[in-house]
């Protein structure tokens, strides 16, 4: 065996050698390091954020919406209303993603004005009342969040439909109603998932 082939096994054992070795470290140990430390530190996040009802059953996660809605695509009275979602057939999170439609295509100006005229129908307000975020789709598509201002308009029509005061509502509506993220970080937003959740618990 010449010098250069001894050359060549001497570096591609190195390589081979250099390639276990940074498996291992950053491969399996790195990994390791960091689920232990998510486990330990923050378990509830580390593992999806779920949700469970009453029961311990999981309904979903704090990250990910929902649609409350009946098989025909129809508002359920007695829930919150998320936002539109782009995402699939709607907060799927295999499908994440926005519209991608700018401000100026007509398929996306019907669409929010045609949102719009049925939420005010729907929650007996006047269309300029309607927020945004109740006719638009978030980014992700899976945004769990509506403003509190949407929220406030469905007030009325889930206390009816569930035989409770509206101050009770109310009340869980500012329970689930978070600030801005680190204060100043976009604005206060509630989580529909976890306050729909939290509806259930309460009855009516």
């Amino acid at each position: 065996m010449n010098s250069t082939s001894r050359a060549t096994g001497r570096t591609v054992a190195v390589a081979v050698r250099a390639m276990v070795v940074f498996t291992l470290l950053l491969g399996v140990g790195y990994t390791g390091v960091v689920t232990l430390v998510g486990q330990l530190a923050l378990p509830a996040q580390a593992n999806g954020s779920l949700v469970r009802n009453d029961a311990g059953q999981v309904v979903g996660s704090a990250l990910i919406g929902q649609s409350f809605t009946d098989a025909d695509g129809a508002a359920l009275p007695q829930y919150f209303q998320s936002r539109p979602s782009a995402a699939g057939d709607g907060y799927d999170g295999g499908a994440s993603s926005g519209s991608n439609l700018g401000p100026e295509n007509t398929d996306l100006v019907a669409a929010i004005a045609e949102r719009k005229t049925a939420i005010a129908a729907r929650e007996g307000v006047p269309e300029s009342a309607v927020p945004a975020d109740a006719v638009t789709a978030s980014a992700s598509g899976l945004d769990p969040h509506i403003s509190p201002a949407y929220a406030s308009i469905q007030v009325d029509r889930v206390a009816a439909a569930r035989g409770l005061p509206v101050s009770e509502i109310r009340r869980l509506v500012a329970e689930h109603t978070q600030g801005p993220d680190l204060g100043y970080l976009g604005g206060s937003a509630v989580n529909v998932v976890e306050l729909n959740l939290a509806l259930d618990g309460l009855g009516g």
